[in-house]
């Protein structure tokens, strides 16, 4: 099947690559002129564990290609995907639709159809009946059937995440988009995916519900994370206890320093004024956004506790920049936050992160990048642990008490056994760990 892919950012790229691997003809279009020349060089936007090899096969079978004339994606196409940015919107947190909305116009001015077209990218609940009202509106003779089609891609997993689903939400009533998705999703058959029909408002619903529950899961053992801390107990052997119950599951129980990233942020924020706007308040998911956002400053006294309850003029030592590990996003990092924070009281921050330090550029003011974890670490008066990167899982621990001018570890993912380092001498923060922490 030959289908269009309207942006090739995150979402667009992974899945337009993995459709193109299922043997599918593929054309990513995005404005972007500088993006699209390389991707054609094989240069990545984004580092996806995997996607540079999976680009290159696809591009080199002739199933996946780049364009920035929607004309030349749409030729031939049955299907379209939209897989533009939805950013929260200034002033408000609503999801901004401005890039979708001007996506639909365009292809009904450029296709009379027939053609599917497919939303990819996360937006609140009654968006595709907006973009089939601008369809028919933009060209009422079209023949055009609009669908819901969340991603539900983990950055970092995406690829695996895509080609073994634990389901695929497709929102359409018509029996010829049912059958085009079908046909589309087909070579997963094998793996025998739950292919999930529902309406087009559920589907869209569905997305937003599901990034949802799993940002209070994080939420709440972050708060009883803080209660272990004041009454002696430990958040890890609790997540294992509840985690342990198939009702709970284990996943996103890791205490930390808050959720990040491109998606929990926004989507929460955007549900909340979803549930705002229809009269139906969501009030657990406002109090788990306010709880989120005070958390990332707050993780920052910890750290001034640490280093005896001031940080002016000292060197703060901060490992791992990006929400999480296995990619470059800095999108609403905890690290900002901490380091702003930090900066606030009058340290300085020295940072090192394998893959976010160029999008950090653009995001930090006054923080030296160091080339190396133990370049970063020399001369330190504490050291911060802030993303679980592999790298930093096995450290030489005593070639890190040598480079650290003061034995201070705040791990704020929890990556290390706090008795381990204590034996060694080290004054070790974790999180969630009883009263010596």
């Amino acid at each position: 099947m030959r289908i269009a892919m309207i942006g090739s950012g995150y979402v667009g790229l992974v899945s337009g690559a993995c459709f193109a691997d299922f043997g599918h003809t593929v054309t990513c279009v995005d404005k972007d002129a500088s993006k699209i020349e390389a991707l054609k060089r094989g240069v990545m936007p984004i580092f996806e564990p995997g996607l540079d090899d999976l680009v290159e096969t696809n591009v080199a079978e002739n199933r996946l290609s780049f364009t920035t004339d929607l004309r030349e994606g749409l030729d031939g196409a049955e299907a379209v995907f939209i897989a533009v940015g939805t950013p929260s919107r200034r002033g408000d947190g609503h999801a901004d639709l401005s890039y979708v909305y001007a996506a639909a116009k365009e292809i009904a001015e450029t296709h009379p159809g027939p053609l599917v077209v497919v939303t990819k990218s996360t937006v609140p609940v009654g968006t595709g009946d907006e973009v089939e009202r601008i369809l028919r509106e933009t060209r009422p003779e079209g023949q055009y059937w609009v669908v819901s089609n969340p991603e539900f891609l983990r950055e970092g997993a995406a690829i695996g995440d895509f080609k073994r689903p634990d389901r695929i939400v497709v929102g359409t009533d018509d029996p010829h988009a049912r059958e085009v998705m079908s046909e589309l999703y087909r070579p997963l058959s094998l793996n025998t995916p739950p292919l999930m029909f529902t309406g087009r408002r559920t589907s869209e619903l569905i997305k937003y519900a599901a990034n949802a529950f799993l940002a209070v899961k994080i939420t709440f053992i972050n708060e009883i994370a803080d209660l272990c801390e004041a009454v002696g107990a430990d958040v890890q052997e609790v997540a294992r206890g509840i985690g342990s119950d198939n009702r709970i599951g284990p996943k996103f129980l890791h205490a930390g320093p808050g959720y990040g990233g491109s998606c929990f942020p926004k989507d929460t924020t955007a549900l909340v004024k979803t549930g705002q706007d229809a009269g139906v308040p969501l009030r657990i998911v406002e109090t788990v956004v306010a709880v989120n956002d005070q958390r990332k400053r707050g993780m920052a006294r910890k750290v001034v506790a640490a280093c005896g309850g001031a940080v002016r003029g000292k060197t703060i030592a901060v490992l791992g920049l990006t929400f999480k590990p296995n990619t470059d996003d800095m999108r609403d990092a905890p690290s900002l936050a901490l380091i702003t924070a930090l900066q606030d009281q009058g340290a300085r921050v020295r940072a090192y992160d394998p893959e976010g330090m160029e999008q950090a550029k653009g995001m930090l003011k006054d923080v030296d990048y160091a080339p190396h974890a133990y370049d970063c670490v020399e001369g330190a008066d504490a050291l911060v642990i802030v993303t679980e990167w592999d790298a930093f899982r096995a450290l030489d621990l005593g070639r890190v008490k040598r480079l650290l001018k003061e034995p201070i570890v705040v791990d704020l993912r929890n990556i290390y056994r706090a008795e381990d380092l204590r034996k060694r001498g080290f004054t070790y923060v974790g999180v969630g760990r009883g009263k010596a922490d």
